[in-house]
């Protein structure tokens, strides 16, 4: 029997002789388990949790075709985000989560002194229905600062963090991704975003399916970083960075939605095609939840995941990890702080 599998039946017996009938719990249980196989430990722990929203604007958004909010607005968010305002701010504050933002590319001039990490690429991605999204250079370098925010937020004692994401246009580049990855149609993949109407959606997925035919996204299945070059966002190449320093440092990896999951799908494809890259454990990934936006389904059936929540959430920023994180930590204070029914006295079935 191998160190993993004794650990394994020791976290089941601790679980199991708690105060509860068997499975009482639920998920909960499932997550003690999980969280104890990741940090190989009995009595794992939530240190520091956080929330990194990453933002970015896109060049299509420009031309209106995939949006009806102005780019104007992802800039607009990112104040609101510092002084307090939006819906993560409130989520966090409730949780306890730390928040952290990052100008990944917003196509704004932030005074410098603002409390955000300021990491611009460049203001906004190039319009793709023309040319590449971004150069390779561009690419790599986001994924490289993603991965560096990652492990100074580690160095600080966080072993728990989750993902969001702000970009008007950003739904647009998911979907595309979404679509080459998994090999599902584009107007399967393609949802109303941030407020599409009937006509508007349907300019939507006449635009994107001309893109994913213009870089010809079928051949592109398994070259992630070709596929991001072509279509992706500055805060999507950060986030994947983000996902593949969590997995090398075995943190609790908290998926928000749909555009994150896309974040996920191009950090595991890049981890199965370079071995050099930390494989993603798959009890090291926690699903938050099931988005509003019509392909998020289909994303999460792709990979397997079942979320803990589905609550039509199709907001993005990470509220829906803000919203799962307590029942992370739920789950890891049951397993440590429960009596057992041998110290508790209670008496088992057995």
């Amino acid at each position: 029997m191998t160190n993993n599998q004794d650990l394994q039946q020791q976290l089941l017996h601790k679980i199991n002789t708690k105060t509860k009938p068997l499975g009482a719990l639920g998920r909960l249980e499932e997550l003690a388990l999980q969280i104890g196989l990741i940090q190989n430990t009995l009595s794992p722990s939530i240190s520091n949790p956080h929330i990194v929203v990453f933002a970015g604007d896109h060049g299509i958004a420009a031309t209106g075709l995939v949006n009806p909010y102005p780019q104007a607005v992802t800039a607009q968010m990112i104040l609101n985000f510092v002084n307090g305002g939006a819906a993560i701010n409130v989520l966090c504050k409730q949780n306890n989560i730390a928040l952290k933002v990052v100008d990944a590319g917003v196509n704004y001039d932030f005074d410098q002194s603002l409390n955000i990490y300021h990491e611009k690429i460049a203001k906004a991605t190039k319009n793709y229905l023309q040319e590449p999204a971004m150069t390779e250079q561009q690419c790599k370098e986001a994924i490289a600062k993603g991965s560096i925010i990652v492990e100074e937020l580690f160095n600080e004692g966080c072993n728990c963090i989750g993902f969001g994401e702000m970009g008007i246009g950003n739904t647009s580049a998911a979907s595309l991704i979404m679509s080459a990855i998994a090999g599902i149609p584009v107007e399967e993949c393609v949802g109303r975003g941030t407020g599409s109407n009937d006509e508007q959606l349907k300019i939507k997925i006449v635009t994107l399916i001309k893109v994913f035919d213009k870089h010809q996204l079928s051949l592109l299945t398994h070259q992630p970083l070709k596929l991001l070059t072509a279509i992706g966002g500055f805060e999507i190449a950060m986030i994947t960075g983000a996902f593949l320093k969590a997995a090398e440092l075995k943190m609790i990896i908290v998926v928000d939605g749909f555009i994150i999951t896309a974040a996920l799908l191009i950090a595991k494809t890049l981890s199965e095609n370079d071995p050099s890259l930390p494989a993603f454990i798959k009890w090291g990934l926690v699903y938050a939840h099931t988005s509003g936006e019509q392909g998020h389904q289909k994303m999460l059936d792709f990979l397997n995941a079942r979320p803990l929540l589905n609550i039509g959430l199709r907001l993005g920023e990470g509220t829906g990890a803000a919203l799962a994180i307590p029942f992370i930590q739920s789950a890891v204070n049951f397993l440590n702080e429960m009596s057992s029914f041998e110290n508790a006295g209670v008496s088992n079935k057995e």
